[in-house]
């Protein structure tokens, strides 16, 4: 059986539910001694968090982006990204892709 495991979990995102922050996992990979949420998961953690960072940056790569653009990149619920981003600083262009990033990695950076 495949387990859905959140790389920044929702709480820490804004609640934002997008594809980019899912791994696809079996139990042991996920809950094992080695798995991510496992005592040994850190460093695999760590690696799942990174390359979704840079997945982002790859996706975002313009300097600004509106809340529709953004939806849509990310194939979210537009109400949910609407309420992630109510606080996040924008332009009149719309918001800064670092701003953007930094919140879906739940207001840090992992590289």
């Amino acid at each position: 059986m495949i387990e859905k495991h959140h790389i920044i979990k929702r709480s820490q995102c804004s609640c934002v539910d997008y594809l980019l922050n899912y791994k696809h996992l079996t139990p042991s990979e996920h809950r094992g001694e080695n798995g991510v949420h496992g005592k040994n998961g850190a460093a695999i953690d760590l690696e799942y968090k990174q390359a979704l960072e840079c997945d982002l940056r790859e996706l975002f790569h313009q300097a600004e982006y509106s809340i529709e653009d953004i939806t849509r990149k990310l194939l979210a619920n537009e109400q949910q990204v609407q309420k992630a981003f109510k606080k996040v600083e924008q332009s009149e262009k719309g918001y800064k892709r670092e701003d953007i990033i930094y919140t879906l990695l739940g207001q840090r950076y992992y590289l």
